[in-house]
């Protein structure tokens, strides 16, 4: 582990959360003044999945707050950048294929038991990490067996959000929900990185504490998500409908399941996608701070309220998908997402030639973080529900993300092999920085031309082998007496 560096005072708190509120405000307002998908919900059935998905989803986002502490950690000099990508590198392989098992565990438990058990693993194995930090702990193994562990908690989160909001929102609204999922990521970031400066800024070097209060907050959650959420309306005194997804009719085994989403080249396609999305939005998410802070960009207004700033632009990308998508595209999420991931590309490119002004840099990767997790809201937060179905979103949404977190983990050794170590010589130079951008570059074209191949993919119910019976054959009067 590195020795702990002076963190700079964080801003008032106040300039960082108005900009959030006012945004909110607004987002709430134009999405209230929209023509509503009239489904024929009551106003109470529409507060109380407000009442069901808010503790739910911010459980998410304070998970979020428990798995980029590491980061916060490396970004104020307790970490090095080798062994970061080290210990990132193995919790995002283990979030990745414990999706294999969570998947059909959410299925068959419900969303709500398993958001309780990543709150729960994840606050524990953040006690840990805290105080292996506390007692000066220097193995790199150590660290990552454990982040491991927390990773493999966190990997619930994703699929429980998914498999309980599929049995409240109908196909026809996910995109708006999908818009709501990303605002949750956003707002995860934000904890992250803005309350995880702050924390280590008045912690007087004493960084456990990065892990020590995620760990209390999802305590709290914990206990507000086991009170409030239920897996189905019928479980809150409200009728289930019928969806309008995939959903099979009948009961099939785990095993059958991922065999069929397997098969199903939709359903394959969107993996690939939000493959790039887990390199892309971690390439942004991680390394543009360490960037700008070693080119010298280190003091500007999107360098100094990056948590917010991530916070803005998912809140206005996910926002931005999710409506264009239920009100523009009939509920399709392709198109959507072949839009944001042009503007990614048109990012990406123009970070190249911006190498040489780096203090401009901090204006495009606004924009494409805007538009990565609008993708990954669209993708994984609602096409997985949609193609996947109900009865089997914990899986759909299990293989999805998983591919997410398998990009993340490539993107972690990449970057920790090739970018210079934050602090040196070498990492002064823009010279050794053109490797980030390019990275990007083969992940966008892929993402991008996947989603345009998608772009009319609408889920189908599956067909029902229907087996004919012949009727029975009337036999004549007396051959019938006579067989009696």
């Amino acid at each position: 582990m590195a020795s702990p560096a002076a963190v700079k005072p964080p801003p008032p708190l106040t300039d960082e959360i108005l900009p959030i509120l006012i945004l909110v405000a607004v987002v709430a307002f134009v999405v209230s003044r929209l023509p509503k998908v009239q489904l024929g919900h009551t106003r109470e059935y529409r507060m109380r999945r407000a009442l069901n998905w808010l503790p739910l989803g911010l459980t998410y986002a304070f998970l979020y707050m428990g798995r980029y502490n590491l980061t916060v950690l490396k970004n104020v000099g307790g970490i090095t950048q080798g062994a970061f990508g080290t210990i990132d590198g193995i919790g995002a392989l283990t979030y990745g294929l414990a999706f294999l098992l969570n998947g059909p565990l959410t299925d068959r438990w419900g969303g709500r038991v398993t958001i309780l058990i990543a709150a729960a693993g994840s606050a524990i194995a953040n006690v840990a990490l805290g105080l292996m930090y506390a007692n000066h702990v220097e193995s790199t193994t150590a660290y990552a067996i454990v982040f491991g562990v927390n990773m493999y908690f966190q990997s619930f989160g994703a699929v429980s959000i998914v498999k309980v909001n599929a049995a409240w929102f109908h196909v026809r609204e996910r995109g708006t929900f999908g818009g709501i999922f990303g605002i949750l990521i956003s707002l995860g970031v934000y904890f992250a990185f803005d309350w995880g400066t702050r924390i280590a800024g008045v912690s007087g070097g004493a960084f456990e504490w990065l892990f020590y209060v995620p760990a209390m907050i999802l305590v709290v959650f914990f206990v507000l998500s086991g009170t409030i959420v239920r897996d189905r309306p019928s479980a809150a005194g409200f009728k289930d409908f019928e969806l309008g997804d995939a959903s099979h009719p009948h009961g099939e085994s785990a095993v059958a399941v991922i065999k069929r989403l397997l098969t199903n080249p939709v359903i394959i396609m969107i993996a690939c996608i939000e493959f790039c999305s887990g390199f892309l939005r971690q390439a942004i998410t991680k390394w543009y701070p360490d960037f700008a802070k070693a080119v010298g960009a280190g003091d500007t207004v999107i360098r100094n309220h990056w948590g917010m700033v991530l916070c803005i632009a998912g809140i206005t990308g996910g926002m931005f998908a999710g409506v264009i998508s239920d009100h523009l595209f009939q509920s399709r999420r392709a198109p959507v997402s072949a839009v944001l991931y042009g503007i990614m590309l048109a990012g990406a490119v123009l970070i190249i030639p911006l190498l040489g002004a780096p203090m401009t840099i901090g204006w495009v990767i606004a924009f494409m973080g805007m538009a990565i997790i609008g993708v990954h809201g669209m993708l994984s937060g609602t096409a997985s529900a949609d193609f996947g179905g109900l009865k089997n979103a914990g899986i759909a949404v299990g293989l999805i993300d998983g591919f997410v977190y398998l990009g993340t983990a490539v993107q972690d050794f990449v970057y920790g092999a090739t970018l210079p170590e934050k602090g040196t010589e070498a990492a002064k130079s823009i010279d050794n920085w053109y490797a980030w951008p390019e990275a990007m570059l083969p992940a966008v074209v892929i993402g991008l031309v996947l989603a345009i191949l998608l772009w009319n993919a609408r889920p189908q119910k599956p067909t029902v082998k229907v087996v004919e019976v012949a009727p029975p054959v009337e036999l004549p009067r007396a051959q019938a007496m006579a067989s009696e």
